[in-house]
């Protein structure tokens, strides 16, 4: 009875025993696949990257040539991102499927967007604007609509926010729904180019529209042949179009066109061309440029001055236009004092 008891337990150890060889060499060669697998996959690696870079033989460790070989495939991703932000700026930042701020699809593309600078203390012209070209109501939906301009009267705050001035413009923009109000703008000829800054910046922002123009509140605007002109140039997403011109730096204090920065233009004290105050237009891409970049942007004393110096050094066409002098009317003017 106890010889049959040792040769049970002698029969269990043996079968333990082989159980255990077994597991062992499955799990020598599993081991053995894996580490086999992996020198393969860094010998191909290295010998990929000695082919690439052409060195013949690899002078860096095997983990550096992976995080090499894991930059390259980064690398590859940022160039595509590059590619494809190259392709948007070229489409001017736009979206290929543009939405309203509810959400809808826009149906059809503004053409313009018409900031018409105006004062506190000016109803009378803004009235007189109204009667001429921009209309009201209706007429000024229709001008959306069937023409593809959006106008507005771009107006800062008093320098006493809430005074019976900042109460009147709030009650007329009830009635007429006509104003872009800036609530960070004073008004006052020292903030005359920022509120042009912040005008581009807040319609570029709302409005999905090709071109944006600034004009002032005692100009007549001839829509159509505005729509035509800027209607060749749609092809061209950086085009500053306006009256162009250049000219003396004043430096002296009493002067009506002071410059207190104009140690800044050099010797000959000439500012650089730019585009004549009274109206100018400039391109979806560049309205988001001055959108994107507006609290690094400088200013100078006058606006006009200050929209040049914000394409120098940009891949911009600069459009000396014409019809944009506001000098005398024609049919083929595109503004004219009024």
């Amino acid at each position: 009875m106890a010889r049959k008891g040792s040769s049970i337990r002698l029969s269990s150890s043996r079968i333990s025993s082989l159980l255990l060889s077994m597991f062992a060499t499955f799990a020598s060669f599993y081991v053995a696949g894996r580490l086999w697998q992996e020198s393969q996959t860094r010998v191909h690696l290295v010998k990929e990257l000695d082919r690439v870079t052409a060195q013949g033989k690899s002078a860096i460790s095997v983990d550096d040539t992976l995080k090499i070989i894991a930059c390259r495939e980064q690398k590859k991703t940022l160039a595509g991102l590059e590619m494809e932000l190259s392709a948007a700026r070229q489409e001017g930042f736009v979206s290929k499927s543009p939405k309203l701020t509810d959400g809808t699809e826009n149906k059809k593309r503004p053409l313009v967007v018409i900031g018409i600078m105006t004062s506190l203390g000016n109803k009378k012209k803004r009235d007189a604007v109204r009667q001429a070209w921009m209309g009201t109501g209706a007429s000024l939906k229709k001008l959306e609509t069937e023409k593809g301009v959006i106008a507005r009267f771009v107006i800062g705050r008093s320098a006493n926010k809430g005074d019976s001035m900042d109460k009147s413009i709030d009650t007329e923009n009830s009635q007429t729904d006509d104003f872009i109000i800036l609530d960070n703008v004073v008004e006052a000829p020292e903030e005359a180019s920022k509120k042009v800054k912040l005008f581009f910046s807040y319609a570029a922002d709302r409005w999905d529209a090709q071109f944006y123009a600034k004009a002032i509140d005692n100009i007549y605007v001839n829509i159509d042949a505005l729509g035509s002109t800027l209607a060749a140039h749609l092809e061209n997403p950086r085009a500053y179009i306006g009256c162009m011109k250049s000219g003396e730096v004043f430096s002296e204090p009493n002067h009506k066109w002071y410059e207190p920065e104009w140690w800044k233009f050099g010797d000959k004290k000439a500012y650089f061309r730019h585009a004549y105050g009274e109206m100018y237009v400039i391109t979806h891409a560049l309205a988001r440029f001055v959108s994107i970049n507006r609290d690094i942007l400088h200013s100078y004393a006058h606006d006009d001055v200050s929209t040049g110096s914000w394409f120098v050094g940009l891949d911009v066409k600069h459009v000396d236009e014409g019809k944009f002098c506001c000098s005398a009317w024609s049919s083929e003017a595109i503004c004219a004092g009024v």
